[in-house]
């Protein structure tokens, strides 16, 4: 199950996430991406990361977190996003992550 924005319907199964993720892939150029270090406890990890692109013209700026449960085999069953946002084109600032 992928959930983003948390107040949305969740896209299910590997069908869904991928359709989620070709509409908005499809759409944004440009990409610049930033990851910190992951945190992982038993069946759960988390990592925080910043991303920049354009999307329709317009510059845009993300900064969040993904949280991940993971099943028995090591799949994620879980995957929600919480993030921020601006409409410019903005790189971390220094202090963002020791990675």
């Amino acid at each position: 199950m992928y959930r983003s924005p948390p107040f949305r319907e969740p896209d299910l199964g590997l069908a869904g996430v991928r359709r989620y993720l070709r509409s908005e892939f499809s759409a944004e150029r440009n990409i610049q991406c930033w990851f910190g270090e992951p945190l992982a406890s038993g069946d759960r990890a988390a990592v925080e990361w910043w991303a920049s692109w354009t999307e329709k013209g317009q510059e845009l700026t993300f900064a969040g977190v993904t949280m991940l449960r993971f099943d028995g085999e090591g799949k994620v069953v879980d995957h929600r996003d919480y993030d921020n946002h601006v409409e410019r084109r903005e790189p971390p600032y220094p202090e963002w992550s020791s990675t």
